[in-house]
């Protein structure tokens, strides 16, 4: 488009969501949703506000600590408008890091940990991603939840947690996550099995503590 630049693409999503929930905060009684797919972390890098260089991780770490005080500036809106304790907020990523090994010896970081590989991987670094919930007074704080799940449970659980029944044949691979939510320290048991997917087509099935690949090697970049 005439006048477009990628360094002010995340920038622009942030002006327009704080504004967005300006506007929804001058009408208590309507419930909003926001769905805020950001552009980052993913490439091209290009921090902006301040952040080049202050991660000591690159461009890349640069870029998810400016994704970081993104989030928290949308979290003080909803703290200055008094609309915490009503909104329930959900951060999480559809993969993994693209963080090959040159990267973690050259900036001495581990975008994803120890787990082996990274995204569009089949392996655990393809898709084990950070996923947060936050919800005052409905969701304990400061807990960790070990029931796994996927994005696709998340039609299911806010159907749950709205007491909504789903017609049959909707969403048959989505599970309700909103008990473990409600007590994360309950034993894990809400989803039978995960199915995951690589960049490349090859499948996975998980399954307690076991996981069977369908394929060789990766499956992705690797």
């Amino acid at each position: 488009a005439p006048g477009f630049r990628h360094d002010e693409v995340l920038p622009r999503i942030e002006r327009s969501a704080l504004a967005w929930i300006d506007e929804r905060a001058q009408d208590r009684s309507k419930p909003f949703f926001l769905y805020l797919p950001l552009t980052s972390p993913h490439t091209p890098w290009l921090p902006t506000g301040g952040h080049a260089g202050k991660s000591k991780a690159g461009a890349y770490g640069d870029f998810v600590m400016q994704t970081d005080a993104l989030v928290g500036r949308l979290l003080d809106a909803l703290e200055r408008h008094g609309l915490a304790k009503d909104t329930l907020v959900v951060l999480t990523s559809d993969n993994g890091s693209h963080w090959p090994q040159e990267d973690v010896v050259r900036w001495g970081h581990k975008s994803n940990l120890d787990w082996r590989g990274q995204k569009s991987d089949v392996h655990e670094a393809g898709h084990r991603v950070p996923f947060i919930v936050r919800w005052p007074g409905r969701i304990p704080e400061g807990k960790v939840c070990a029931e796994p799940g996927i994005l696709v449970d998340l039609f299911a659980t806010f159907a749950d947690l709205l007491g909504e029944k789903l017609p049959d044949g909707a969403a048959e691979d989505s599970f309700s996550l909103w008990p473990a939510w409600k007590d994360p320290a309950r034993a894990p048991g809400l989803r039978p099995h995960l199915i995951h997917h690589s960049g490349n087509g090859m499948f996975a099935l998980r399954e307690g503590a076991w996981k069977l690949i369908e394929g060789k090697g990766s499956g992705g970049e690797n």
